[in-house]
């Protein structure tokens, strides 16, 4: 219930279309979250079928797609969200945010850790691709259509493909 109210209050703090609380109720982060949050209980608990149909359940009805095995930290914003692919090994840190058709993904089939770590407080614009194994620094901007193939540190922006950084510390 505490995550629930967490995530009310933060999107209508993020979003200023939401004009009543009820909105809150039909925004696709709320509702995909809600399936992320089943469906990584079962997948924790190796119930990895029950895992995968409420992750594809909540992929059906949001068009976002985080798979149930992603470690996802507290007050995850996604805006829009069409479009979004979280991959199995990605970890995303306290107050991410991001926007449409982000796809936070692997480089290869190898098992093991294949997609990126996302550090705190980092926004990633729409239509973004960051990955394979790679980090995210804190505080780091990466633009829209970015694609990010190499480490990204703390307080950085990259934009452009490949992404390349636009300001210096």
């Amino acid at each position: 219930m505490k995550f629930l109210k967490e995530q009310m209050n933060l999107i209508r703090k993020k979003d200023p279309a939401i004009k009543s609380k009820w909105e809150v109720l039909l925004y696709p982060s709320l509702k995909v979250q809600i399936y992320y949050k089943i469906a990584h209980f079962f997948y924790n608990h190796k119930w990895y079928f029950l895992a995968r149909y409420f992750s594809e359940k909540g992929k059906r009805k949001t068009g976002i797609e985080i798979h149930p095995g992603a470690i996802i930290g507290k007050n995850l914003f996604i805006d829009h969200g069409a479009g979004v692919v979280i991959g199995e090994t990605t970890i995303i840190g306290d107050n991410v945010e991001i926007y449409h058709g982000v796809t936070l993904g692997g480089v290869s089939s190898n098992q093991g850790k294949r997609h990126p770590t996302i550090k705190d407080n980092v926004l990633i614009g729409a239509h973004a691709q960051v990955l394979g194994n790679i980090v995210i620094g804190k505080n780091a901007k990466i633009g829209a259509g970015a694609v990010v193939l190499k480490d990204v540190l703390e307080g950085e922006t990259v934009v452009g493909m490949p992404a390349k950084e636009i300001n210096k510390h």
